[in-house]
């Protein structure tokens, strides 16, 4: 993992997040880029863009949030880009091969029932790159003990496993496979392949309505510092990401999430 993306808002917890991003980068020698991503307005009645405005103002607020946090030697490179958030975010993604994003659970919404806001949301549904969503205030740790939870274990994309095997290996981590047989269980789905198994420690099953609830099931016994999930079309956050805000009544998680992107 050479290459981490943290896209910023306006939210309080934008330095501590950071904060985490830089540590974490730190772990693997990896650079940050630290990203604001702004639209194109015309001012009402005239012809005059303000565009030019809202990029210095974008540049002055990322050297302002780099300026709050110790680097601790970890290369940071600020970028402002003008555009669609997503069609943008994934360009940057290619030009400066990024392997992760480091994503906040709430970049801009102030609601307290909210886990995913309207925009992480968006850049969790909406892309392909590994995403991680560190919970706010949360402090950087070496993660020691990973829960991966699917509800099949079935891999065809190349390179899904990439981010769970950095972390594991660089971290020495123990993974523990969750493999929750819900109603749309398949025939198959419990078939671990020998690259899936290598990274595996312990394997459990367990049959619940919803991979969430196979989670909650499990957490306390496995005492986690990461949980893994897959981003697939039938994947671990189906209803819940029909729309781009989470509420936490819905899922939330007092530790960091890996979501890969789909294993088929």
């Amino acid at each position: 993992m050479k290459n981490i993306l943290v896209p910023v808002g306006s939210s309080e917890n934008a330095v501590s997040h950071l904060q985490y991003a830089v540590d974490f980068a730190k772990a693997f020698g990896a650079k940050v880029y630290v990203v604001q991503v702004y639209n194109v307005y015309t001012k009402a009645g005239t012809i005059i863009k303000i565009d030019y405005i809202l990029e210095r103002e974008s540049k002055a607020f990322l050297n302002n949030l780099v300026s709050k946090i110790n680097t601790n030697g970890v290369d940071v490179i600020t970028r402002t880009f003008k555009g669609d958030l997503i069609d943008t975010l994934e360009l940057a993604s290619k030009t400066s091969n990024i392997d992760l994003f480091m994503i906040e659970p709430r970049t801009n919404s102030i609601n307290d029932e909210v886990y995913l806001g309207k925009t992480s949301g968006k850049i969790i549904k909406q892309t392909e790159i590994p995403a991680l969503i560190v919970p706010e205030g949360y402090m950087f740790k070496p993660v020691e003990n990973i829960l991966m939870a699917v509800k099949s274990a079935i891999i065809r994309k190349k390179n899904t496993l990439n981010p769970l095997k950095s972390i594991r290996d660089n971290f020495k981590s123990k993974v523990n496979l969750l493999l929750v047989k819900t109603p749309y269980h398949n025939e198959g789905d419990f078939n671990v392949n020998e690259e899936l198994s290598s990274l595996i420690s312990n394997i459990t099953q367990t049959e619940n309505a919803t991979s969430f609830q196979g989670v909650l099931e499990h957490f306390q016994s496995v005492h986690p510092d990461l949980l893994c999930v897959v981003r697939r079309k039938r994947g671990f956050f189906t209803k819940k990401w029909e729309k781009n805000v989470i509420l936490k009544k819905d899922f939330h998680s007092s530790i960091p999430v890996l979501v890969l992107s789909g294993l088929k």
